[in-house]
């Protein structure tokens, strides 16, 4: 197998669906080992629709680029309530990609 798993948590806010399901959203990532290229990704948003429409945004994209990038591509796509919370988990998850690196 060439590929790891790593996740990342964020803190949901107020007034969401997903809140009366989870306090807090988690992304999940499947990433290349020699690459870090996103093979397949997962988020606890409430609907499938939602869920399903993070993981296209972040799929393909290589870790090694950054986290900017990633950010502005989920900033210019994703208009949800729930936007700062997957930033902040993506950059949790970023944290946890850099020492994985280290």
């Amino acid at each position: 197998m060439n590929t790891f798993f790593l996740a990342g948590h964020a803190k949901l806010p107020q007034g969401m669906a997903a809140r009366n399901l989870y306090d807090s959203i988690t992304i999940t990532l499947e990433l290349d080992q020699k690459y870090g290229v996103i093979i397949d990704a997962s988020c606890t948003l409430a609907t499938e629709h939602g869920r399903e429409f993070i993981r296209q945004l972040l799929r393909g994209y290589s870790l090694n680029d950054g986290l900017e990038p990633l950010i502005q591509r989920v900033k210019g796509h994703y208009k949800g309530k729930a936007g700062q919370a997957i930033l902040a988990a993506l950059k949790d998850v970023h944290t946890q990609y850099e020492m994985v690196l280290s």
